[in-house]
């Protein structure tokens, strides 16, 4: 709908040539259920909350020179103990290679959710900027994202699909800083509904401790275990943050890598507040 606005609405990107324009565009989708009365929170009324997928990849092959991410299980554990709390189907999915990955994520993705109110994805493994390691490689990150869009997976059209991904953007350090101080269907973008939060800021490392696990997802549970029945989601994501940038610094014998802190990064393109209890 145009908003009974003046004017054209017009891409910023470089003109295109006229034989491109035909392309055709990324589909809109219809949402057909929605509530008599326009609502800012995402609804819960649904038998299940939805199902939580863990991807634990601790050990991998000597060829791809990662080394072993001592910590996880800590982290894999904490998540699902959290998760199951607030009333999802946890399935955790240790060492998983890249083709292993794609196919439990697409398996899940062809799932029929229509009963679920949203889905709930953690990511725990090396990585870089865009990709996520298998233990025998990467792939792409929206490659395994991407398959919970609203024109592949429709049945978690208009609900949240919440994706908590554990892992290295860049080789980058941050050395810190002292401070003082509807009724009728409407369309939708497919790329709706997603929140993605990411251990680090694009191009920076993730610390993880060898015994305590990393300080995202340590941060993440501990919030979630205190506010997830009262906070909406995204204030409690500020919350991770404050505690992973104020209360972490990392300790090591590592010329270079001692005295170093991080921040998480928060994407959002929910359309919704999202609240885990009614």
């Amino acid at each position: 709908m145009s908003g009974n606005r003046p004017g054209e609405d017009n891409t910023d990107a470089r003109k295109q040539s006229e034989g491109s324009l035909s392309a055709p565009a990324p589909m809109d989708m219809d949402v057909d259920a929605k509530p008599h009365s326009h609502s800012f929170r995402y609804s819960l009324n649904f038998p299940s909350m939805g199902q939580c997928i863990i991807i634990n990849n601790k050990n991998f092959d000597r060829k791809t020179g990662m080394n072993q991410r001592n910590g996880t299980d800590v982290d894999a554990g904490n998540a699902m103990k959290v998760f199951a709390k607030l009333g999802y189907k946890v399935k955790v999915y240790n060492d998983q290679t890249v083709e292993q990955m794609k196919q439990v994520l697409t398996a899940v993705s062809k799932e029929d959710h229509i009963c679920s109110a949203s889905f709930i994805c953690v990511l725990l493994s090396h990585g870089d900027e865009g990709v996520f390691f298998g233990t025998d490689g990467s792939v792409e990150l929206r490659y395994l994202t991407s398959l919970f869009r609203g024109d592949r997976c429709k049945s978690l059209v208009g609900k949240p699909k919440l994706f908590f991904i554990q892992a290295c953007r860049g080789t980058d350090l941050d050395p810190g800083i002292e401070t003082d101080s509807g009724e009728d269907p409407i369309k939708i973008p497919v790329e709706a509904d997603f929140l993605y939060a990411f251990s680090t800021a694009p191009g920076y490392y993730s610390w993880r401790n060898t015994m305590t696990g990393s300080w995202f997802i340590q941060s993440l549970c501990d919030m979630m275990s205190k506010y997830g029945k009262e906070v909406e989601l995204q204030h409690i994501m500020t919350r991770v943050n404050h505690k992973v940038a104020v209360e972490f610094e990392s300790s090591s014998n590592s010329p270079g890598f001692h005295a170093k802190k991080q921040i998480p990064c928060i994407v959002s393109m929910l359309t919704k507040e999202m609240y885990f209890s009614p």
